[in-house]
């Protein structure tokens, strides 16, 4: 008898003892739940698979509405502006009426009220140059000398007044 017969009884002796034991049944018990559990796993990952995609699509379609409704405010905000921008360009014109209608008016009023000074200032003169030729006398020459004066005298006045 020879080593190789001992190690073939011992094999099969083995065999025998794994038999006895059911070992081949629980490695396959073993091996059937290791089986089912990964099916389960790639189930799973396929449903959150799916779950990551219809996330997706709910986010892309989120990120779209708020493109849009980002544009849509950014459009609003522009018709605002420029309506804002119409009105305050005519304020500003009303504005800048009124102040020259204003002006024009206190324009008026100072002519009018330097005709008046020019009118009071040419009386007052002639007045005054009336009462001269009556303290005077009545002498030809002597009137046409203060007709004079009192022309050139008026004159300055007038150009005193003027300026």
């Amino acid at each position: 008898m020879d080593a190789t017969f001992w190690v073939t009884i011992s094999f099969f002796i083995f065999l025998g003892i794994l038999i006895y034991f059911k070992i081949p049944k629980k490695v396959k018990n073993i091996l059937e739940e290791n089986i089912i559990n990964i099916k389960n796993q790639i189930s799973e990952a396929e449903k959150l698979k799916e779950d990551a995609k219809n996330i997706l699509t709910d986010n892309e379609k989120k990120i779209s509405d708020s493109k849009n409704e980002v544009e849509s405010m950014i459009k609003n905000a522009n018709r605002e502006a420029e309506k804002n921008v119409i009105q305050k360009n005519e304020e500003f014109h009303n504005l800048i009426e009124n102040r020259k209608k204003n002006a024009e008016e206190r324009i008026k009023q100072l002519k009018n009220q330097a005709v008046k000074d020019i009118k009071n200032a040419s009386v007052k003169i002639a007045i005054e140059s009336v009462e001269k030729l009556i303290t005077n006398s009545l002498d030809k020459s002597k009137l046409d000398k203060i007709y004079l004066s009192s022309i050139e005298e008026t004159k300055i006045a007038l150009k005193k007044k003027s300026s």
